[in-house]
């Protein structure tokens, strides 16, 4: 199993309407023909989700949610999203790669930023906590084995905390490039419903738990860091109820460890994709 996933996850990150944290001092909503840069990891990007455009490493969909949420806005859309992104490529080139195959290099994200910026959405820190990794390793196909939470909840705890300082300073730098762009953050969704559903997903009961709480974690620390920089905030969690990859295929926005639509292992399918659009939408008046 897990070798199945090596090829196809890679670098790549383990993502009603459902608003929280938007600031009072909020900038108008978004106007058509604004100039749109969508920032951040294959969350955003879309990776396997047809039809890929831009480079191939970075497994950037034409139908990710910049896209779907560009053409409901009618904005000029920059997607700069790429799979396996952390914080750190916001400033420094990133090295891509598809199954251990190298792809290249692409730029900084911030390359991407102008003076004349109208919106910036950003989806970033599930690489920078290492989450899709520590997922893959805890598959269990043993229902009496020992969970992988206690080998991994220390790890996760320190990297969740050590994301704060690094998103501040991304959002201090979108904010510095792009002064009078209205800058929304976006959590993660959900990924797998309380308890799980081994053998289906292939995680015990206590790790989805410890899983999911990590992601809910995060969250909270991309929620914190919004509040404190004045730029929206939106929480995926609630709306994706029932849309866990615990679902039948024609239900779940997420898939499992092995999809059942064209999309990455533990990422967002396009239906996924265009409900995180109409999320987001929705908060900007589309």
């Amino acid at each position: 199993m897990k070798r199945l996933l090596h090829g196809m996850v890679g670098a790549l990150v383990i993502a009603g309407t459902a608003l929280a944290a938007t600031p009072a001092h909020a900038a108008p909503l978004v106007e058509a023909g604004a100039e749109y840069v969508a920032l951040g990891d294959s969350m955003a990007s879309g990776p396997l989700i047809p039809d890929i455009t831009g480079p191939i490493g970075c497994g950037r969909s034409t139908h990710n949610y910049a896209h779907e949420l560009a053409g409901a806005l009618d904005a000029d859309l920059h997607d700069v999203t790429c799979s396996g992104a952390r914080t750190k490529h916001m400033t420094e080139s990133q090295s891509t790669s598809v199954a251990g195959v190298d792809t290249g290099t692409v730029p900084p994200q911030f390359n991407a930023l102008t003076a004349s910026t109208d919106l910036v959405t950003l989806t970033i820190g599930g690489n920078d906590v290492g989450l899709v990794g520590i997922a893959e390793d805890c598959i269990n196909l043993d229902p009496t084995a020992t969970p992988c939470k206690g080998e991994f909840e220390a790890e996760v705890a320190q990297k969740t905390r050590d994301l704060g300082p690094s998103l501040s300073a991304v959002l201090d730098g979108i904010r510095a490039r792009s002064p009078k762009a209205r800058i929304v953050l976006t959590g993660y969704g959900l990924y797998i419903k309380p308890n799980g559903c081994w053998p289906v997903q292939p995680v015990l009961p206590t790790d989805a738990n410890f899983l999911q709480g990590a992601v809910n974690a995060m969250n909270g620390v991309i929620r914190d860091q919004a509040a404190a920089h004045g730029a929206t905030y939106i929480d995926l969690v609630p709306a994706s109820a029932g849309h866990d990859a615990c679902q039948s295929a024609s239900k779940r926005w997420i898939e499992g460890y092995v999809p059942l639509n064209p999309a990455a292992p533990l990422h967002p399918n396009a239906r996924g994709e265009a409900a995180y659009a109409a999320i987001i939408g929705s908060a900007l008046g589309a």
